[in-house]
């Protein structure tokens, strides 16, 4: 063989293996926008650069697969369900109480499913694995929440952090698979 045949040949490999490494990062830039849905943009933005979101969102990935996440059950769903046809039924009369409710009955679900309690950014992180899309749901319902503790939230808003909410809570009940059209 000839020098020029085995410098082509190396050539020819490097690239190969280069364009490899290019495909298989795509796919997982791919896979984890996916999943995450627009947390992946917000992962970016707080980490600086891709490659550190991406890292950190395997990372998430890594401890909720050790989290013990479960379904709830059928009769649990409907007791759910009726609690949340309660908080609804009360946005009429008193709807800073049924924003309330609401995200009380969020969090009594997420802790029946078996999301830990480690404080606000914890529970986001790990809920992005999961629930990444209806995570900007969540936040915004928080800060209209927050918003209410002080008189401060709108008749509108508050509507809005109940449907809000309730995107969250639909997708708790159907274990973070899609469920077609939300109702509010």
């Amino acid at each position: 063989m000839s020098i020029g045949i085995v410098l082509v040949v190396v050539a020819a490999v490097v690239v190969v293996g280069f364009a490899a490494g290019v495909a298989v990062d795509r796919r997982r830039r791919s896979r984890l926008r996916d999943r995450f849905g627009p947390e992946y943009g917000r992962a970016v933005e707080a980490a600086g650069s891709r490659r550190a979101a991406e890292q950190e969102l395997d990372a998430r990935e890594r401890r909720f697969a050790d989290l013990e996440i479960k379904p709830v059950s059928g009769e649990a769903r409907e007791q759910y369900a009726r609690r949340w046809m309660s908080a609804q039924e009360q946005f009429v009369d008193r709807p800073e109480d049924a924003v309330h409710d609401a995200g009380e009955l969020v969090a009594a679900l997420m802790r029946d499913r078996g999301y830990p309690d480690e404080g606000y950014e914890q529970r986001l992180r790990d809920l992005s694995v999961r629930h990444g899309p209806a995570l900007e749901n969540y936040r915004a319902a928080l800060e209209v929440h927050a918003m209410s503790t002080h008189n401060a939230a709108t008749t509108e808003q508050l509507r809005g952090a109940m449907m809000h909410y309730r995107t969250l809570f639909d997708d708790l009940l159907a274990d973070g698979e899609p469920t077609g059209t939300r109702r509010s």
